[in-house]
């Protein structure tokens, strides 16, 4: 959290987190051009995540992140909310990359961290402990000492978005950022792990730019689903595997489980050797 005390009604300006990646003086980018040349030109994680944690290229989502951090939930009203884009987080030499859909309202828009702070993260990250992918069961804060084992986790949509519903042109214009963090990853990776039928969806036009041969018919998502791809950026494959969400609603009803996770992650964690 800040060091200081942030009023109800205000937003912490970048910089003011600790550990916070951006500054007042990070490029900010406020349309879709400038996201793929701030993301293009980004010569390493650290940048990405400053200029993707302070984008406000879509004004929808703006509004509404911000409208939320002002506001707050009741539970959290004398806490700061993060209010910005969530950047990539993890390992910098991730073996295992995990991509979900967007941050949660009052979990990742809050925090700072993706699956940070709500009941899909502490499915999550349990899950992950369990497998040996976090160094802790639990999730958050941004300064809560957990550490992710060889894994990354990015979002297909950076930032929070109304009745939790990214629109087509959020998704595409955040996919910039996404195909910077596979630039930069790319060649030591060995598993993807797509965390429900969006972020599935979303991450094939990204992996065909960033110069992978894809299958002429897209496989279709679902749990457990594998794909081999060769990778262009170093010898071997990269495996996709599909991965019900650990959604409130997924895990309530039990379609999705503890061991189905757990299956989904062990699974990964043999095919990256990490």
């Amino acid at each position: 959290m800040p060091d200081q005390p942030v009023p109800l009604g205000s937003l912490v300006p970048p910089g003011k987190w600790p550990g916070d990646p951006a500054g007042p003086g990070t490029p900010v980018a406020r349309g879709p051009e400038d996201v793929a040349a701030l993301a293009a030109a980004a010569p390493d994680l650290a940048t990405i995540e400053a200029r993707e944690s302070v984008c406000r290229a879509c004004p929808r989502l703006v509004a509404w992140r911000e409208e939320v951090a002002v506001v707050r939930r009741r539970a959290y009203r004398d806490e700061p909310y993060w209010g910005r884009p969530i950047p990539g987080w993890g390992s910098p030499h991730p073996r295992v990359l995990i991509v979900g859909l967007a941050p949660a309202a009052h979990g990742g828009n809050r925090t700072g961290r993706i699956f940070t702070g709500d009941r899909s993260g502490d499915f999550l990250f349990a899950s992950l402990y369990r497998c040996g992918l976090a160094a802790q069961p639990t999730s958050v804060a941004r300064d809560d000492g957990q550490r992710l084992i060889g894994t990354r986790m990015v979002a297909a949509v950076a930032c929070a978005p109304p009745d939790n519903k990214p629109e087509p042109a959020e998704r595409d214009t955040c996919a910039a950022w996404l195909l910077a963090e596979l630039r930069l990853t790319g060649a030591g990776l060995r598993a993807i792990v797509c965390l429900g039928g969006f972020a599935w969806q979303a991450l094939w036009p990204v992996l065909r730019r960033a110069g992978f041969e894809l299958p002429r018919r897209r496989p279709a998502f679902g749990h457990g689903a594998e794909v081999q791809l060769p990778n262009p950026h170093a010898p071997g494959d990269i495996t996709l595997i599909g991965c019900y969400h650990p959604s409130q609603q997924n895990t309530f009803t039990g379609r999705v489980t503890p061991a189905m996770l757990d299956d989904i992650f062990t699974r990964a964690r043999s095919y990256a050797d990490c």
